[in-house]
């Protein structure tokens, strides 16, 4: 027998199975949360440079007093108007332009008036969002581009988490990192809600995506490696419907807390929960045994018969058992493997080559999609769901396309389609938004089915020590 061999006469798709990738697939919801988070909590409200506060409303040029000056007048004589006509969001004149209350010399030629920078600082609208922090450390204009060195630096903390709890994984066992994991999500994602500055929320925020690293890498080894081979497809499937649930729950989390506080509070707070109980999850008996841990291996495999109802199955097993059927793969594990393995030899490396291309064409087109939801003119929330939404029948025909019509043409189509609907949106005019989304919306949806795909194809395109 086959270790897989062996887990399905223990009831590979028994009570135990069911229950355990159930509680694992719960923290995904937020996580894919987490990894959008940014469109809301940085969202980029209306904003224009705060007016000066005039004393009296006496007319410069006259000694009469007018009437009190609205909230407009006093908008429009201070604050220069930019091409589409709306109030500039960087600029403000140096003194008022009371000329421009008449409308004989409304369209003089205002535009040559003194402006400056907004020194006092600006004011934002707040009819969407109480507060982000945008509009808290003030990340306009000449401070816009700290916005998006915020998410670059979250993804630099994905990438040091794939890199760190991988390893550590291997080392220490998927349970332990996991719950680590969990942990360091509930923590830093706490301590970024409490951020007093902007630096402190990049550290966090850095912190965070390592979390959702150590999450997702040892969520899938573990849902994986307690599974039967033929219902892995399936297993995996769920783990993927997961995170695109969670794109849907995100913007109804950021609908019901505007503040960027609260809703980093909210999406946090539930990982003490997943680091409680993940203390129940049963460590993987296959990394037990390679790690020369075979009496473990056992103890935990009799409490999965035991649970499924393979009490008496689960009692015949023994270590000598347990080693036999694994010596294929314990003897592979003792063989050493690191990155020069990728390029070793040249089918390897055309392998390689080719599937990182792919990877990094795939992941850079998804988040330049997926953090730009501001610049199609609709409700930030409505085009949330949408991308989100696009990613079940995206997903669904993905896993058709790779039984009928094979990996490489399902995943070639995925890109290809992805680039053509994203490339499109170039030549469509920008007053015709719903035509641009629906666009965008199906470039998203390709580029799901691209990950879907590349997950799979991935694995078994590379031999399996490496």
């Amino acid at each position: 027998m086959t270790f897989a061999e062996l887990l399905d006469r223990l009831g590979g798709t028994g009570r135990f199975q069911v229950l355990h990738v159930a509680l694992l697939v719960i923290p995904v919801l937020l996580t894919a949360s987490h990894n959008l988070l940014q469109n809301f909590s940085a969202a980029i409200p209306e904003h224009h440079c705060q007016v000066r506060l005039l004393g009296n409303n006496s007319h410069p040029h006259t000694n009469r007093t007018l009437e009190p000056a609205t909230d407009e007048d006093l908008l429009w004589i201070s604050i220069p108007k930019d091409q589409a006509g709306k109030p500039d969001k960087c600029r403000r004149f140096v003194t008022p332009q009371w000329h421009l209350l008449n409308s004989s010399t409304a369209d003089a030629n205002w535009t040559q008036a003194d402006t400056e920078p907004c020194h006092d600082g600006w004011i934002y609208d707040k009819s969407i969002f109480t507060n982000t922090i945008v509009m808290e450390w003030d990340l306009v204009c000449n401070l816009r581009t700290r916005r998006q060195m915020a998410q670059s630096i979250y993804m630099g903390g994905v990438l040091a988490g794939a890199l760190a709890f991988g390893s550590l994984a291997d080392r220490f066992g998927r349970k332990s990192v996991l719950s680590w994991s969990y942990l360091q999500m509930a923590v830093s994602g706490l301590c970024t809600a409490f951020s007093p500055t902007f630096t402190a929320y990049c550290v966090f925020r850095f912190l965070v995506g390592m979390a959702l690293s150590g999450i997702i890498l040892n969520c899938m080894s573990l849902v994986l490696e307690w599974v039967p081979t033929k219902v892995r497809t399936v297993a995996g499937t769920v783990v993927g419907y997961s995170a695109t649930i969670g794109q849907i729950i995100l913007p109804g989390l950021a609908y019901a807390l505007p503040d960027w506080r609260w809703l980093q509070f909210a999406a946090s707070m539930p990982f003490f929960a997943f680091f409680i109980y993940s203390w129940w999850f049963a460590e993987s008996a296959r990394w037990l045994v390679l790690s020369g841990k075979p009496e473990q291996a056992v103890e935990v495999l009799k409490k999965v018969a035991e649970i499924n109802g393979k009490k008496e199955e689960g009692e015949k097993l023994t270590t000598e058992v347990l080693k036999s059927n694994m010596q294929k793969e314990m003897a592979l594990a003792n063989t050493s493997h690191t990155f020069v393995s990728l390029v070793r030899t040249p089918t390897v490396r055309r392998i390689s080559c080719c599937i990182s291309s792919v990877w990094f064409a795939t992941s850079f087109s998804y988040y330049g999609l997926a953090m730009d939801l501001q610049n199609f003119g609709f409700s930030i929330y409505l085009i949330q769901v949408a991308f989100g939404s696009i990613d079940i029948p995206a997903k669904l025909i993905a896993a058709i396309g790779m039984s009928y019509i094979g990996r490489r043409t399902t995943q070639a189509l995925s890109v290809i389609l992805a680039g053509l609907a994203i490339l499109a949106n170039i030549f469509v005019p920008h007053d015709l938004q719903t035509l641009r989304t629906s666009l965008a919306v199906l470039g998203k949806g390709c580029l799901a089915s691209s990950f879907n795909c590349l997950y799979l194809y991935t694995g078994e395109l590379f031999p399996t020590v490496i």
